[in-house]
């Protein structure tokens, strides 16, 4: 945590890089706010520091309506929509829609299932599915370059959830089966 007096001097100076690393907490409005807060700046006696908004939350402040706090740097807020693509990339990846569906990976991540499509398609410039997808196909083709394993064990360790899927993917993907990748590389 840093000094009072550089928590002081930063805020008074409303300095950006101070954004994020402490919140100032007004006692006598009961209200905390980003270093770089408009406002008119409190009597320097009616200020408390904190490192996070949680710990001024905690404390009983509530955020100041002007620079909104909650979206300070270093918090996942502060990301924007980024933060929820990179989650759901993370659920696709663990496997979220080989297992489920979309309406369940937007209810894990707390949005609407149109949400999540608008956030996909200006994000990655893919719906979530495709997303799933590719990265089936993905982990099957290298599957198929470095083990001896049967196709059906492939399949659905890939992530598909029928060989007849595994078969109608590769051929709209590759224009072939998956077993005449397979000999292709063993020739």
């Amino acid at each position: 945590m840093l000094t009072f007096e550089s928590c002081n001097a930063a805020r008074l100076r409303r300095d950006p890089r101070y954004d994020g690393r402490f919140f100032t907490a007004v006692k006598t409005t009961r209200i905390y706010c980003r270093p770089v807060c408009p406002v008119k700046h409190p009597l320097t006696r009616n200020v408390t520091y904190y490192s996070t908004a949680a710990a001024a939350e905690a404390a009983g402040y509530r955020p100041c309506l002007r620079c909104r706090p909650e979206t300070a740097p270093f918090c996942p807020a502060w990301n924007g929509t980024r933060s929820t693509v990179a989650r759901a990339l993370k659920l696709i990846d663990r496997g979220a829609l080989d297992r489920g569906s979309v309406d369940a990976l937007a209810g894990r991540l707390g949005i609407s299932v149109r949400h999540l499509a608008r956030l996909f398609e200006q994000h990655v410039g893919a719906s979530p599915q495709q997303v799933a997808k590719t990265r089936r196909v993905q982990r099957a083709k290298r599957l198929l370059d470095e083990t001896d394993e049967a196709l059906t064990q492939i399949a659905y360790q890939a992530g598909f959830g029928s060989v007849r899927r595994f078969n109608a993917t590769f051929r709209e993907l590759y224009g072939r089966s998956p077993s005449s990748i397979r000999r292709r590389k063993a020739s």
